[in-house]
């Protein structure tokens, strides 16, 4: 009886330490932990609806993201890309939604203008920054 009830909360809590983990892993060193990283909370923000767990971290995941936007290359702009796509969709379209998209609209304009930059990492851009002003936009232009 009380031993099932008290799994999903466990479950839930274990969850959101890997998540907390993932996001503490945006800022390692090494390429290939936040690209690993961008992956699982792609997984993540596509599988379930974290809301509530997001609205207390969006502006730490936010600066997080800009900075994978910003140094990295290639894979890993366009996992930051996605993964800010999906920040907006779990934000919604209020307040919280827009304050993200209006953080991240010129780290996205940048990567999307830049030459150098990779195919993949401007498409990916592209997508987040049209539906990120679809989904969060306040200012009609």
């Amino acid at each position: 009886g009380s031993e099932a009830a008290g799994e999903p909360g466990q479950e839930e809590e274990a969850a959101e330490d890997r998540l907390k983990e993932h996001m503490d892993n945006l800022l390692d060193k090494s390429a290939k932990t936040r690209q690993a990283a961008l992956q699982s909370l792609r997984l993540a923000f596509s599988s379930k609806t974290l809301t509530e767990f997001l609205l207390e971290r969006r502006l730490t995941l936010t600066d997080s993201l800009e900075k994978c936007l910003k140094k990295g290359k290639g894979e890993e702009q366009a996992l930051a890309g996605t993964v800010l796509t999906l920040l907006c969709l779990q934000m919604g379209s209020g307040p919280e939604g827009e304050e993200v998209f209006r953080s991240l609209k010129p780290v996205l304009i940048s990567v999307l203008v830049d030459s150098t930059a990779s195919p993949s990492a401007r498409q990916s851009c592209a997508m987040a920054l049209g539906m990120c002003c679809y989904i969060a936009a306040a200012d009609l232009e």
